[in-house]
This record gives structure tokens, sequence and C-alpha cells, in this order.
């Protein structure tokens, strides 16, 4: 299918659109549907009208992507297949499929009769919703939704049921449903970059979470609830507005990683009883003090590499130096009598 652009002869008041077959819309309409964007006007050459590459004469005037957002907008089959880059046939092979950055509006539904697919990533384009028809990919794993412009999350999402790992970084979210505590196998989520002042309190009902992702709102604290995730391994919770160190994170001895970076946490107190700790995180933090942690775990933020507790010796180690203190100011005082005697 090829797509062109010309001045029709019947139509001398519009410019219109061949999409492939007898499918023409009128430049108008696109004005109509998309307040100031309006589509380019073409010269006409005689009754056969000047036919150029739609992607060519896009490179040439720089509204490549405004195009392909205008013809997204329609719903019409010959519209959404350019937009996927051809029809929606058959199951991919590896049961993954990858419509990221095709500017899409709504959802292909006809992808929805693939039921046994196990990867859908739909990143970086422009969905707001998911049809309900999304629930019959009920094997999906691995499902990405970041970057688009979601408000709330589909309803769609929290019925499937398998789901482990879920992509929400990058929209406007303000809060999740409690409907998402019914994904009892999520292990990975990613909500970076939305709109939450606080963590969702359903955050807390997915007990085998392993992985959260949650840098980039504006948390000003973290719930107690979250000692509730005895999975978690990995906290990230950069750039955000935490002024004191959130003490339910003393309670979740599970955590391997720590990442605190670019919040407003002037004193960290000692980590140095977690014993899963590998890796952590706090610079660019206003801290006059580098958290305490035990020897084998890294630190990345200032005074990383001065770890005033080497230097501090136990009261075990202590207590033999300073018996030997002691007995030499004793042997010291005998020789002083021994001489005032002589």
């Amino acid at each position: 299918m090829v797509l062109t652009v010309r001045s029709r002869p019947t139509r001398s008041a519009a410019d219109t659109v061949q999409l492939s077959g007898n499918l023409w819309v009128s430049s108008n309409h696109f004005k109509k549907s998309q307040g100031n964007l309006s589509f380019p006007t073409l010269p006409s050459s005689g009754a056969g009208g000047a036919f150029c590459s739609l992607k060519e004469h896009a490179a040439g005037v720089g509204m490549g992507n405004a195009l392909m957002s205008v013809v997204a907008f329609f719903p019409s089959k010959s519209c959404q297949k350019l937009v996927l880059g051809g029809d929606i046939e058959e199951m991919p092979p590896d049961k993954m499929l990858d419509l990221s950055g095709r500017h899409l509006r709504r959802f292909p539904v006809q992808a929805c009769a693939f039921t046994q697919l196990l990867k859908l990533y739909l990143s970086n384009n422009n969905l707001s919703s998911l049809p309900a028809e999304l629930q019959l990919l009920g094997r999906l794993q691995i499902l990405a939704l970041d970057f688009n412009r979601f408000r709330e999350l589909p309803a769609a999402v929290c019925r499937l049921r398998q789901l482990s790992i879920l992509y929400l970084g990058n929209n406007s979210l303000c809060d999740l449903p409690a409907e998402l505590g019914a994904l009892a196998d999520l292990k990975t989520l990613w909500i970076e970059c939305n709109c939450f002042e606080r963590v969702p309190q359903v955050v807390a009902e997915l007990r085998q979470l392993r992985v959260l992702h949650a840098g980039c709102n504006q948390l000003g604290e973290l719930p107690r609830e979250l000692r509730r995730l005895r999975q978690l391994q990995s906290i990230w919770l950069p750039g955000n507005q935490l002024g004191d160190f959130p003490p339910v994170l003393l309670e979740m001895e599970s955590l391997e990683v720590i990442d605190l970076d670019r919040n407003k946490i002037r004193c960290f107190p000692s980590l140095a009883h977690m014993k899963n700790l590998k890796l952590v995180m706090y610079d660019h933090n206003p801290c006059k003090n580098a958290p305490r942690v035990a020897q084998e775990v890294r630190r990345v933020g200032r005074w990383a590499d001065y770890r005033p507790e080497d230097h501090i010796k136990s009261p075990a180690e202590a207590a033999p130096e300073q018996v030997g203190e002691s007995r030499d100011v004793e042997a010291a005082e005998k020789a002083g009598q021994n001489q005032e005697f002589a």
C-alpha cells in the first residue's frame, strides 16, 4: 500500500488524502478534528494531480509525526493499517506484540484475539483508555503502557491476573484502583514520572512485589503499610519530596537496593542491621551524614568512601588495650617508688 497526497481535481476547494483504494479524506476534516493542525497544500498539475509520497513530503516540511498523529485519529481500517504498519491477523510466533511509538489513540481491538499473547508493548503512544476486550489476553505477563496519556488505570488491566511486570511510567496518574490488588503475581511495578503525592494504598497489597520504581513523583513520605511487602528487593524513589528517611524502610530487611537520590533528606539513620542490603544511593540530598552500612554494602553519595565505623574499635577490641595500659601505668608507678627509696 502506498500512501499518496494530491489535490483531487473534483474537489477544488479542499485538498484530499488517498489512503487506499477509493478512501479519500478532506483536509478540512483534519482541521475540524485537530483544531489548529492543518494538512499541507500541494500544488496540482493537470487532471491527474500532483502525486508524492507522504513520507517524502512530510520529511520535506518536517511534519511526519504530526501527519501520522492525524492519520492515527481515524478509526477506519485503512488508517489503522497504515499506523500499525500492516494488518494484525496472525499470532506473533514469539507471542510478543510491540506497538510502541505508533501514535495510537485507540488500541486495535483485533489484537485481543491473540489470547495466547505473553508480552504487549504499547509504550510511547497517545493512549488514554483501553477497551474492555483487553481482559481476553488472560495469559499476558508483561504489559507496557508507559509514555502515554493515562489519567487513570483502565479497569481491564486489573483483570490480567497473570501479569508479572507492569510499566505505567510517564503518564498522568494520581492514584491506582484497589482492583489492582487482584494481580497476585505482579513482581515489578513502574509508576515513575506521574502525579503521585503518596504511594497508592493498593501497592501494599501486592505481596509478591520485588521491584518498585516510584521516582520523579511528589512523594513526601512512605506509608507504614509497605512493610507488608516481605518480598520487596529494590525500591527506587529518586526525585521526590522526601524530607526524612522513611522509617518503614528500616523494617524491610529484604531490601537489597534503596535509591533515595535527589530528595530533601538531611539525616540518615544507620542501615547496618539490614543484612540483605547491597546498594544504597543517597546523592543530591542536603544531608549532614552518610548512612552507616555493613562493610560489603556499596554507597553512592557524599562521604560514600568515608567509613568512621572502621576507625571505631569494638568494646572487645578495646578491653585488652585498656588492660595493658593500666599495667604499664602500675609498672611506672612502682619504678618511681623504688627510685625514691634508693
